[in-house]
């Protein structure tokens, strides 16, 4: 496939710079005029209006090369192996490797709103006797 992306590249160069040379190489319509009146252009190899038709068939053949290896550059380079990330979930591990359980911490634990809502909350006993008949406010 490399040599796929490599051929299309190169195509894609060698289109771009012939469709830049070509748009250069041709006259633009006011140019017309002056050759209407034997400015020289009728002597050329292609004839009066020859070589403006061959430079512009070869233009929009350039051009449509290019369009056509900026799709294929776009298809080749979009076609990736797509392997599990860490984000996905399902990631595998190295080849030999068995891996490590994760004990449930209290840093590493998802706080779950469910889970918070069931579990009551805990009860500090009095330390002491002389303690019992008051309120327990939280510190």
């Amino acid at each position: 496939m490399e040599w796929l992306l490599t051929l299309l590249t190169v195509l894609q160069i060698v289109s771009a710079i012939s469709v830049i040379v070509l748009v250069l190489l041709q006259q633009g319509k006011g140019a017309d005029m002056g050759a209407a009146f034997g400015s020289g252009a009728s002597g050329s190899v292609f004839g009066a209006s020859g070589s403006a038709n061959f430079l512009s068939h070869a233009t929009a053949i350039f051009a449509t090369v290019f369009f056509l290896s900026t799709l294929g550059l776009t298809w080749v380079g979009n076609k990736k192996t797509t392997v599990p990330g860490v984000l996905s979930g399902s990631t595998l591990p190295a080849a030999g490797e068995a891996p490590a359980p994760v004990a449930p911490t209290a840093s590493n634990e998802p706080a779950s709103p469910a889970k918070n809502a069931a579990a009551p909350a805990p009860v500090a006993e009095p330390a002491a006797a002389k303690d019992a008949g008051k309120p327990m406010v939280p510190k």
